[in-house]
């Protein structure tokens, strides 16, 4: 038996710009609608390396025991997208409190810098290991822990036709991560590094020269069973 319900707490179509209108841009992005869809990719050039990736924050704070579900759609490699969740500064506040490093996009700043968060690269076609091996690898942060590894079922962009459904759930320390129903990877934090993390800023990443879509982002509350 599931060990909680949801409910639903933040639904976003990701269809029109309003529906980013507060949104946090990190890094030097581009966003756009194309067919009722958000579409992000960089200005900068990829020869740039870190300098050209971003990070795109939902300006809201959300509650321990979720489930984040959104569509995505790779249109053009290579490059790599990622999911942040949890995101806190390391004393507790919020993410853009007064008085922490500047986050441009830079990886570094976000895993050796003033936050925690875990981060799941779902979408990973950047470097030559990662598009001959497909993997979805789940990093918790402070520190670059790579802490769970799946196999990554969606094809390369220009076989990718059609919207794939992804979800993350975290109940408590446990962590499941699903691409069209099926599961990819199960974690269970151990609190190896550090305590489990909950509540905070969710936001997508991606890696220039990536193009990628979006729409249809829910969060849910997961809420435990009265026995």
């Amino acid at each position: 038996m599931q060990k909680y319900t949801q409910a639903l707490i933040y639904t976003n179509p990701l269809c029109q710009p309003e529906d980013i209108a507060d949104f946090i841009e990190e890094g030097s992005l581009k966003t756009s609608f194309v067919n009722k869809c958000l579409r992000i990719e960089s200005v900068r050039s990829p020869k740039e390396e870190q300098k050209a990736n971003y990070v795109l924050w939902c300006n809201r704070v959300f509650p321990h025991n979720i489930k984040i579900c959104w569509q995505f759609k790779p249109v053009q490699e290579p490059g790599l997208a990622m999911m942040f969740w949890a995101a806190k500064a390391k004393n507790g506040e919020s993410i853009f409190a007064p008085g922490l490093m500047p986050r441009t996009g830079e990886y570094q700043q976000y895993h050796h810098s003033d936050i925690n968060a875990y981060h799941l690269s779902y979408f990973r076609r950047k470097e030559p290991d990662e598009r001959i091996f497909h993997t979805c690898n789940l990093r918790k942060s402070y520190g670059l822990h790579l802490v769970s590894q799946g196999a990554d079922p969606i094809p390369e962009a220009a076989s990718a036709t059609q919207f794939y459904d992804m979800c993350i759930t975290q109940f408590g320390a446990d962590i499941t991560f699903t691409i069209n129903g099926l599961e990819v990877l199960h974690y269970v934090d151990d609190e190896t590094y550090g305590a489990v993390l909950g509540g905070g800023h969710i936001g997508f990443r991606q890696l220039a020269p990536f193009c990628a879509e979006y729409k249809n982002l829910q969060v849910y509350q997961l809420l435990e069973n009265e026995s």
